[in-house]
C-alpha cells in the first residue's frame, strides 16, 4: 500500500541566490547542494565564509569534491564557523583532540549506520560537522541525509501541536561503550522534541533512533511507541538526499536540522573518514 506523504511547507530555497565566491547546484528541492569553485584547505576569505554559511542555512548539507586538507587545515576550516568540539568518549589522534577518526571494517562496524544527529546526548549539541573522506570503498558506503524541517512539516497539524513542548531524553552509554578505544564518559541530556533553528527560525524534529531513549512527559510505553513512529517517519525518502563518496570528498551538514546515516553495505572493504565538529548552542523551542 502506498504511503501518504504530507506536502512539505517550504523547499530548501525559496528564491534563487547568487553566491559570489563559488557555484551551488541543489541536489533536491528539499535538502543538499554540491559546491564547486572553492578550495577548503586554503584560508577562506570573509566572503567565502559568509557564502558557505548562507548556503548551509539554505540547503542544510553541502558537498564538495577533490579537496586536499591536512588535519590542521581541516581544523582551521571548522574554526571559520565556531569553536571546535572534542568528542566526549572517543579520543582524537595524538595532538589533534578536535579530530574524530571514523574507521569501519567488518571487525569495527560504525554506529553511524543508524539515523542520528551527532552527539545529541551533549547538554549543548553541536552546530554542524565537516566530514572528509580519506579511504573510500570502491562501491557502497554512501551517506544519507534527511531534513528535519521536512520531517516536522510532514506531520499533521495535530501531531505538530502535540509534540511541541515535549522533552526528549538523550543518552549515550549504550552507544559509546560498544566502541573500541572509547573512554567511560557517557553524557546525557534533555532537549525539546521540536527545536527552533536559532538562525532560520524554522521548526525541526529533534529526535533520533540512536541517542533518544525516552520522552520526559510520557509513560514508558507511550514514549516507546511515539519514538518508534517518529524514527520511522524521518526515514521518508522524500525528505532525503544520498551522497556517493569519492576519495577527498567533503560533506558539511547542519546538525540542528538534519540527521544522517552511513550505509554499512561495503564490507569486506574498509572506510575511513575524518571529522571536525563545530560547537553549537542549547536547543530551544519558540512558537
Amino acid at each position: 500500500m502506498e504511503t501518504f506523504v504530507k506536502p512539505i511547507g517550504k523547499p530548501a530555497v525559496t528564491a534563487e541566490v547568487n553566491y559570489e565566491s563559488f557555484s551551488v547546484s541543489p541536489m533536491t528541492p528539499i535538502i543538499g547542494a554540491e559546491i564547486e569553485g572553492i578550495a577548503l584547505g586554503e584560508p577562506l576569505s570573509q566572503q567565502q565564509v559568509k557564502d558557505l554559511q548562507q548556503a548551509l542555512l539554505a540547503h542544510q548539507v553541502l558537498f564538495f569534491r577533490d579537496q586536499d586538507m591536512t588535519m590542521d587545515q581541516h581544523k582551521d576550516l571548522g574554526r571559520n564557523f565556531g569553536s571546535l568540539h572534542c568528542h566526549p568518549a572517543i579520543p582524537g589522534p595524538p595532538g589533534h583532540p578536535e579530530i574524530l577518526m571514523l574507521h569501519s571494517d567488518e571487525q569495527r562496524p560504525n554506529a553511524a549506520s543508524s539515523w542520528h544527529s551527532d552527539v545529541s546526548c551533549d547538554e549543548v549539541p553541536n552546530l554542524g560537522s565537516i566530514l572528509y573522506g580519506k579511504v573510500i570503498p570502491p562501491s557502497g558506503g554512501d551517506t544519507c541525509f534527511a531534513s528535519m524541517y521536512a520531517a516536522y512539516e510532514g506531520l499533521s497539524d495535530a501531531m505538530q501541536r502535540f509534540l511541541c513542548g515535549l522533552t526528549g531524553i538523550h543518552e549515550s552509554e549504550h552507544v559509546y561503550k560498544k566502541i573500541k578505544g572509547s573512554t567511560a564518559n557517557y553524557p546525557s541530556a534533555e532537549h525539546p522534541l521540536i527545536r527552533t533553528h536559532p538562525e532560520t527560525g524554522r521548526q525541526a524534529l529533534f529526535v533520533n533512533g540512536l541517542f533518544t531513549t525516552g520522552i520526559k512527559e510520557l509513560r514508558k510505553a507511550e514514549a516507546r511507541n511515539l519514538l518508534e513512529f517518529l524514527v520511522k517517519h524521518i526515514q521518508t525518502p522524500e525528505y532525503q538526499v544520498r551522497f556517493h563518496w569519492r576519495p577527498n570528498s567533503v560533506a558539511f551538514w547542519d546538525n540542528r536540522c538534519t540527521q544522517h546515516r552511513a550505509l554499512a553495505d561495503f564490507f569486506p572493504q574498509v572506510r575511513t573518514m575524518q571529522r571536525v565538529t563545530v560547537n553549537g548552542t542549547r536547543p530551544f523551542y519558540r512558537p
